[in-house]
């Protein structure tokens, strides 16, 4: 489009230059040409009158010479005739021109003093007046004669060229707009549009032709289209060779493309629907334009590069201010939007559904009564009935969805919708249902606090497959239900059984993605740059960088995190103006006034510390409150030389495993709370008790004095971790369980995963 509007602008420019050029010309040909016709006649006229008027004159014949002017004075065009004496007097005039006629008309002077003819243009009463006076000779001069003609049509002729040349020129920038758009479309943006639309399907996996479907116009296209063809073939066996591979080798390691053809076997072309509270991209308002941004959470992290292989649904809450406008029919559009690979369906809530079922019932109760960290939840009626009717808002949008699909597998994410299960299999029993809780489940004597703890355990096992984290989280969650529901517990299979549905309970510990590209060792150099390059935006002078990525969130101990780094200070004083910690804050929740709390009391424990041991070129904490792109805090990461995971309390934290992966120097030091599932995978690193501020200060002081070929080690193995038991991996097992999964009337009941 950019190319088009720079086409035609350029277009209008040189049409509007050549239009205007030849107007000037032409009008100043027309005003010459009319100019010297109208002086050509007013001279014949005045050769015409001469003899007559200065016989009158010398004979003193006032009456005839009055006469002689009217008659004369109402000729086409002609304002009037004036005859004047020697001293310039008006003798006689036509009567229209009396009022207008000076006495001492400075023509009149002219003439008489030069005694030659005078022309000019004047304006009298406003109108263009062509003035011609005739000397009267006789042995001296006599008198003169006056003529003075309307030029004013001149001047309506001249706008009427400018005016007719201008409808010309918008008539042709007309043309030009519309002839320009068409064939540049018809010739080069449609065909290119084509042509890419052909390549993507190619990179996708989605095309098979290796030739595009369109015939080039003339050869413009032709040397792309060969290329893009030869580039096709190539991409084509090379597609199939990784194809090949990944089905010969079973048994290696989890990536995108073992996970996206390992789904094409296990779906067997089935549709995935995702649904969650939290959309994967969310559309604000930025000024006068609407941007796209990726919500702060690990639940998206996880989860886009799998529908972005499965092109499957994503159902989930549209909450950007800007969301209506882009959606398009059925509230759904296509994401990402550099790249579109799946589907995302828009749920509206009202204000007031939201901050009962999500600020209310969702975070002000149940989060916090999963999550042991002695902020007390808090349960309301009004904020239940919320919740009640948001998620089945959630289960009649999901409904129409799959109404056409046969065994429809759905994937609801989170405590959000722990109704949405039963809801959904009441209306379909055959739909195959799996249900992850991506934070703690607590013990059941902490669960019994909830008053409709009830409601929540029979919502959960209408799903077929319900996983946690860790198996710790299942046990707890089997006793539970175990202590509060009539129902049949298998306790080697971890299933229950209640009114004939049997729902698995199992551990999934998610993960992130890890990509080949992040095995690149990077440069010394280019590391030292990095960290040089924070530390200068930050504003401080510094030798060591510690960092952390959160949420503001109560659960993850960023005020214990902040008193371990001034106990640090305080028992290790040489590595004051040496180390600084980066604390990356991304509001959330802010509706909730213990997050608010939560926010001011991070920021007065910021400025307490800085006031005692900064100076003017260092601090030792550098609060950055805002929502981070992923680039930054990838950065951070890599610049960082330890990085501080300490949960109070939770499911897994994919902090702790996205600073492993950005980490491809095998450098750096992971401070990981023993509270975090994340601690049962990441053994290496150094873990902690996050209420033990004791112990995290020495865990800073171990992590900047380790030796460099142990911390090697120690993250290489890490590394590994994290690359075996990846996302793709987590995402792998699941979908399987679900795929395979057998309903009471298919005969069986769930396989096993890889």
């Amino acid at each position: 489009m950019k190319i088009t509007v720079r086409l035609i602008v350029s277009l209008l420019f040189v049409a509007a230059l050549v239009a205007a050029f030849f107007s000037f010309y032409q009008v100043r040909a027309e005003n010459k040409r009319l100019t010297s016709d109208l002086e050509r006649r007013t001279i014949i006229l005045a050769d015409s009158l001469q003899e007559s008027v200065k016989a009158l004159v010398q004979n003193n014949a006032s009456d005839k010479l009055k006469r002689l002017v009217e008659r004369f004075g109402n000729r086409e065009r002609l304002k009037g005739v004036a005859v004047y004496d020697g001293q310039g007097a008006v003798l006689a005039s036509s009567p229209n021109l009396d009022p207008k006629n000076p006495e001492l008309f400075p023509q009149v002077v002219s003439a008489l003093t030069e005694k030659s003819p005078v022309s000019a243009s004047a304006h009298i009463d406003g109108e263009n007046i062509y003035v011609y006076i005739v000397p009267l000779e006789d042995d001296e001069v006599i008198g003169a004669i006056g003529l003075f003609h309307d030029a004013s049509y001149i001047d309506v002729r001249l706008r009427e060229i400018w005016k007719n040349n201008l409808l010309r020129f918008f008539t042709l920038s007309a043309l030009i707009v519309v002839i320009t758009i068409v064939t540049v479309r018809w010739s080069i943006t449609g065909p290119i549009a084509q042509v890419a639309d052909w390549m993507k399907e190619m990179r996708t996996g989605k095309g098979k032709i290796v030739q595009p479907a369109i015939s080039p116009k003339g050869d413009l296209l032709a040397p792309l289209i060969s290329e893009a063809s030869q580039l096709a073939r190539s991409l084509a066996a090379a597609r199939t060779r990784a194809e090949e591979e990944a089905r010969a080798k079973v048994g290696s390691a989890w990536t995108a493309q073992r996970l996206k053809e390992h789904m094409k076997i296990e779906l067997n072309g089935k549709k995935l629907f995702l649904v969650s509270n939290r959309e994967p991209f969310m559309h604000v308002k930025d000024g006068g334009n609407n941007k796209c941004i990726t919500p702060a959470g690990g639940l998206v992290t996880a989860l886009d590069p799998v529908m972005r292989i499965c092109d499957g649904l994503w159902i989930a809450h549209g909450s950007g201010d800007a969301d209506r406008e882009t959606v398009g029919a059925g509230d759904k559009l296509r994401v990402p939007p550099e790249d579109p690979s799946y589907a995302l369906r828009r749920v509206w809530l009202t204000k007031e559904e939201e901050n009962g079922y999500y600020y209310g019932f969702s975070n002000e109760g149940i989060w916090p009564l999963c999550h042991i960290t002695h902020t007390r939840p808090t349960f309301r009626l009004d904020d239940w009935i919320s919740y009640q009717k948001v998620n089945e808002k959630f289960s009649e949008v999901l409904l129409d969805e799959i109404a056409d699909e046969e065994a429809p597998l759905i994937f609801i994410q989170d405590y959000h919708l722990a109704l949405l299960p039963l809801l959904i299999k009441e209306k379909r029993p055959d739909a195959k249902i799996s249900l992850f809780w991506h934070i703690p489940w607590p013990n059941p004597e902490a669960y019994g606090i909830c008053p409709w703890h009830r409601e929540i355990l029979m919502g959960m096992l209408g799903a077929d497959i319900i996983g946690f984290h860790i198996q710790f989280h299942c046990n707890n969650f089997l006793d539970t239900v175990d202590r509060f529901l009539e129902s049949q517990i298998d306790w080697e299979r971890f299933s229950v059984t209640r009114g004939g549905h049997t729902t698995i309970v199992k551990p999934f510990p998610i993960s992130v993605a890890f990509d080949a590209a992040v095995s690149e060792q990077p440069d010394a150099d280019r590391k030292k740059e990095l960290k040089v390059s924070l530390f200068k935006k930050i504003g401080v002078a510094s030798e060591y960088l510690g960092v952390g990525v959160d949420r503001v969130d109560y659960t993850k101990g960023i005020p214990e995190r902040l008193r371990a780094v001034e106990r640090f200070f305080e028992k290790y004083p040489d590595f004051i103006k040496r180390f600084t910690f980066v604390e990356l804050g991304a509001p959330s929740r802010t509706h909730i006034k213990r997050y608010r709390e939560l926010t001011a009391e991070v920021e007065e424990m910021v400025d307490r510390i800085n006031w005692r041991f900064q100076n003017k070129s260092w601090k030792p904490v550098v609060f950055l409150k805002a929502h981070h792109g992923h680039e930054e805090i990838t950065n951070f990461y890599k610049g960082a030389d330890v990085c501080m995971v300490t949960s109070l309390h939770d499911g897994m934290n994919l902090v702790a495993k996205e600073f492993v992966v950005s980490r491809n120097d095998d450098d750096g030091v992971l401070i990981l709370s023993r509270f975090a599932g994340a601690s049962r995978e990441l053994a290496d690193a150094i873990i902690v008790n996050p209420y033990d501020i004791e112990e995290m200060a020495d865990a800073i002081q171990l992590s900047l004095t380790m030796d460099a070929q142990e911390r090697t080690a120690r993250m290489a193995r890490m590394r590994t971790s994290v690359k075996e038991h990846n996302i793709y991996r987590w995402a792998g097992n699941l979908i399987t369980s679900l795929a395979r999964l057998r309903l009471p009337e298919e005969g069986c009941n769930v396989e096993r995963s890889e």
